[in-house]
């Protein structure tokens, strides 16, 4: 039964109730379904439809397929609260704000849940029901075609289409590879995917009245009766219905949304079936179907054409039913390695566009009760809308802060002082660090205002460039291989924590709130930590209140160590597909050797695990045990202080939306280069965007390399990446420089600004640019 848009099973009492009520039920629902039928929307033959074309006629068609809902949902509410088993009941539209729950727990990171269910569900199913046979093979349909477009009669080609998808069981007879297996593993949905695609990449070059027809019979699939959970044939019904390139249509749209609704309402272990059989549609079929759901919410937020669609009062759970399909692909994507496409392949920019702080807010405020929020399903909202949040998330807490200030002053009877509306931070060129530490440290209460850099000796009003002088000049030391907190891995070109032990760990503590005012500032770091580290560092991604909860530890694999160390990685993936005798032939037992300070320690990896051999057995246990130790165990209280520093200054409910590749380009930039967005968004001074000059600067920078573009906007900004909000977002400048053209190009990093004489050619340009960009120091890490 569908009551709300959720599904279950009738109750016990309503399947035990007195024998001689159950006839006089049977004869009313006969009736109901007789009248139901006679109210099914009419199907424009080719011949009336013709002159108007899909659109037209289509959308007079599901007009009528509102009206008739709007009846039934009438004669629903008629009927009063009886509740038979067999009762037809769809699903209200007036109602949507009623829907259930279709999200998780948002307190937890919101990723769908695919392990909490085992892989073949021991619970008895449904007994399928015996399927018609249908023989046909993907050949007697591509030849049935072929001799419809040369004779012009379409009938057996119309017959196949309106019988296969007139109803549940017909799409499985037509599209199981063997109609004679159930086909109830997670594994294996039965399908034959090629016949599918076949039919389907057909379809829309098929005359109006065979793709009407189509169209018909999914109507009367959905408007079926359902007396119990769903079988296995009809999750499969549902996986083939969802691939329909109609529903690309506008037209379409109420039969696909009462589609996604059916989806939206089945149980966990229905979505666990659905979720796993997704991914194994192709990369091109699953992009469709993603693209196609995104359309679906963009269109309903902002409809060209609103006539073509009911009122929004009328369908407030289209949005949040398509969400919650949306997110059953999503999860099946991030079940496969590498995913079937890019996670931001999810991303709906229509949403940059919408009142964002409202959305935030209703999450904060609600939860995981019935009302929507996009923010409950954040793999939807783009990195630079959740930038926008966090920003604006974060102006907030500076605001009241800085209020919060302002208040104890006056009452105090205090003069009120401007600088304590900012983070005033005041420091040494040459005790660089341990000012800055000792600045951070006394100020914690103001970590979220403002931030404001002075050095001491040194006048002049910081206009953003000194606090960004001051994070490249504070990350330059702090990384550099002698101060010895990082070790730089040349192999993979990233950093990684010490495993050095000492007595402070707070200068580990500086780099995590460096990272965090980097983000709340909007200011770009030039780090290069590996992915692993931002799995880290929201794990968990709000600060647990039990202190004793162990922080920055999250399960890590031998991919994880490749993007670190690739030379030991590959070593412990030849030992673990080493045919020979493990035992013998490397003679390792469950230790680990490190060398600190010119001293080997040995390390056990479990208990006594210096007397226990590494055998064929046991290697993968091993392998496992020493990544662990690597990226977790053995630098755990350099990693607690830098989770615990970055989390001082974000500590904000905004983290919960992020994904780990999404905090690294908020701290780093992006590495997508647009050197023709930058030219569009550069300002100059002295010179003008048409004098000879710089049109030959940037003819030599558009045909520039990629290496030598990364190597110019580190040049020039300190960076060679590119914050959240593009190329614009960098305030690039080049200035006319008044020195003599055998002078190099000089860049001032902490304004984004290139200094450039004014080379007489191209040539000329080319090979200054070149060498000026190719040897200075910069502030590189290395």
């Amino acid at each position: 039964e569908l009551s709300q848009g959720s599904a279950a099973a009738p109750s016990a009492e309503e399947g035990s109730e007195e024998g001689e009520g159950e006839e006089e039920r049977e004869k009313e629902k006969e009736k109901e379904n007789e009248n139901e039928k006679e109210k099914l929307p009419p199907i424009p033959s080719a011949s009336t439809a013709a002159a108007g074309g899909l659109e037209e006629g289509a959308k007079n068609q599901f007009s009528t397929l509102s009206n008739f809902i709007t009846t039934i949902n009438q004669k629903k509410e008629g009927i009063g609260n009886r509740n038979s088993p067999t009762q037809l009941v769809l699903p209200n539209i007036k109602n949507g704000r009623d829907l259930p729950p279709l999200c998780l727990d948002v307190r937890q990171k919101q990723r769908m849940s695919i392990d909490t269910l085992p892989q073949e569900l021991t619970a008895p199913f449904p007994p399928e029901p015996s399927l018609p046979i249908r023989t046909k093979t993907v050949k007697d349909f591509q030849d049935d075609v072929e001799k419809s477009k040369a004779s012009g009669d379409w009938k057996a080609v119309h017959d196949f289409y309106s019988t296969t998808f007139d109803s549940f069981l017909e799409i499985n007879a037509a599209f199981k590879k063997d109609t004679n297996s159930p086909f109830n593993t997670i594994e294996d949905s039965g399908i034959d995917a090629k016949f599918v695609n076949v039919v389907y990449d057909a379809l829309l070059n098929t005359p109006q009245d065979v793709q009407k027809s189509v169209l018909k019979g999914i109507i009367n699939g959905l408007l079926q009766e359902w007396t119990g959970p769903r079988t296995k044939d009809d999750l499969r019904a549902y996986c083939i219905l969802l691939q329909n390139p109609q529903f690309s249509n506008t037209s379409t749209y109420v039969i696909y949304a009462h589609l996604l609704r059916q989806i939206a309402a089945l149980t966990e272990a229905d979505h666990h079936f659905l979720v796993h059989w997704s991914k194994k549609i192709s990369q091109k079929r699953f992009k469709q179907v993603v693209d196609r759901l995104l359309q679906f919410i963009s269109l309903r937020l902002f409809p060209a054409k609103p006539e073509e669609f009911p009122p929004m009062v009328k369908c407030t759970w289209w949005i949040p039913s398509a969400t919650k399909v949306l997110s059953l692909f999503n999860a099946a994507n991030s079940l496969i390695s590498p995913p079937i496409i890019s996670y931001t392949d999810f991303y709906n920019s229509t949403l940059d566009h919408i009142d964002l702080m409202e959305e935030y807010h209703n999450w904060q405020c609600y939860g995981n009760s019935h009302r929507f929020s996009f923010c409950q399903y954040p793999f939807i909202i783009s990195i630079a809308a959740k930038k926008v949040i966090i920003q604006r998330d974060s102006e907030q807490q500076m605001i009241s802060i800085a209020r919060q200030s302002l208040v104890d002053k006056v009452s105090r009877r205090q003069k009120p002082d401007m600088n304590m509306l900012f983070l005033n931070v005041k420091v040494r060129r040459t005790h660089l660090v341990s000012d800055s530490l000792d600045e951070l440290a006394r100020k914690k209460a103001d970590l979220k205002k403002k931030l404001k850099v002075t050095f001491v000796g040194e006048a002049g009003l910081d206009m953003g460039g000194l606090t960004k002088e001051w994070f490249l000049l504070l990350i330059r030391q702090i990384f550099h291989p002698d101060y010895g907190m990082f070790t730089y891995h040349k192999d993979s070109h990233c950093h990684w924590f010490s495993s050095f032990k000492c007595d402070n760990y707070s200068e580990f503590r500086l780099v995590g709130a460096l990272m965090g005012l980097a983000v709340y500032n909007s200011i770009t770091l030039d780090i290069r930590f590996p992915p692993c580290c931002y799995k880290k560092l929201l794990s968990p991604p709000i600060v647990p209140c039990d202190h004793n909860t162990l922080v920055g530890i999250c399960g890590v694999t031998l991919d994880d160590l490749f993007q670190i160390m690739p030379e030991l990685a590959h070593g412990l993936s030849e030992l673990l597909s080493y045919e020979g005798n493990v035992e013998e032939d490397f003679y390792s037992t469950f230790q680990v050797f490190q060398e600190e300070f010119g001293v080997i320690k040995s390390y056990s990896l479990k208990p006594n695990g210096d007397k226990i051999p590494v055998t064929n057995r046991n290697r993968k246990e091993y392998v496992q045990l020493y990544v662990d130790f690597l990226l977790n165990k053995s630098i755990y209280k350099q990693f607690a202080a830098f989770y615990y520093g970055f989390h001082s200054v974000c500590a904000s409910y905004a983290l919960l939306l992020l994904r780990p590749e999404e905090v690294e380009i908020l701290v780093c930039g992006s590495p997508e280069l647009d050197m023709s967005a930058l030219q569009r968004s550069t300002q100059y001074e002295g010179y003008q965007k048409t004098d000879l000059t710089i049109r030959y600067f940037w003819d030599v920078v558009l045909g520039f390399s990629l290496d030598l573009q990364k190597k110019l906007l580190h040049f020039a900004t300190g960076s060679d990446r590119v914050p959240v909000g593009g190329m614009a977002d960098l305030n690039f400048k080049i200035s006319k420089s008044e020195t003599s053209t055998n002078w190099l190009p000089v860049a001032h990093t902490c304004f984004n600004q290139l200094c450039l004489p004014p080379y007489k050619n191209k040539k000329e340009l080319k090979q200054k640019l070149i060498i000026g960009i190719s040897n200075a120091e910069g502030f590189g890490l290395e």
